[in-house]
């Protein structure tokens, strides 16, 4: 029951940590209805747009990523996040993906696990990479004998197998298309919202 509680509380602050995150993302669209109403500058949406695209490249990638301190044991990674502590269970994984990201010409990646409950965490460390990779492993040899296994994607695996990096080199230039295409429309969305 307490591992229930704990989940159902994890679950519930992520989705609020996400909701936060999304509403900084909103905030020009709110300038611009307050704009047209005269409550605010008519470049507002601009302003609020430029603190929305940094705190939102800072904030969304960090949601869910583990920091000091974290334990594992035999069938869970336990770590703090941003929004509290989150408690995977390595038994019941249901998706791994590769999440890249880009910041002062480097590029980081974070496996991003969900278990069968809902809980999220992002894997940064080597040791919980272990034991994710160990994870994965024992849920393929089932599913070779037809359990479900969990769905890892293509650039998690190669992730997992090898950390340099060396054999995602489509994965990262396909991250950082999507980074620039989604951040320039959102801008050109922004500026025309000032504009009025």
């Amino acid at each position: 029951c307490s591992v229930e509680a704990d989940t159902a509380r994890s679950v519930a602050r992520a989705r609020i940590g996400w909701s936060l995150a999304v509403a900084v993302l909103l905030l020009p669209f709110g300038g611009y209805g307050l704009a047209r109403a005269g409550a605010l500058p008519e470049g507002s949406p601009i302003v609020l747009g430029l603190m929305a695209v940094i705190a939102g490249s800072l904030l969304l990638p960090a949601l869910c990523e583990e920091r000091a301190p974290f334990r594992h044991s035999s069938s869970r990674l336990i770590a703090r996040t941003l929004t509290g502590e989150r408690s995977v269970d390595l038994n019941e994984i249901a998706t791994v993906w590769l999440l890249t990201t880009f910041s002062y010409g480097s590029t980081y990646r974070t496996l991003v696990v969900r278990d069968s409950h809902g809980v999220r965490l992002g894997i940064t460390t080597e040791r919980s990479r272990k034991k994710l990779r160990r994870a994965i492993e024992k849920a393929d040899a089932g599913a070779a004998r037809g359990a479900p296994g969990p769905r890892v994607s293509s650039a998690a695996r190669e992730y997992l197998a090898s950390a340099s990096g060396r054999g995602l080199v489509g994965h990262t230039i396909l991250a950082f298309l999507l980074l620039v295409v989604s951040v320039s429309l959102y801008v050109a969305v922004v500026l025309r919202l000032g504009g009025q």
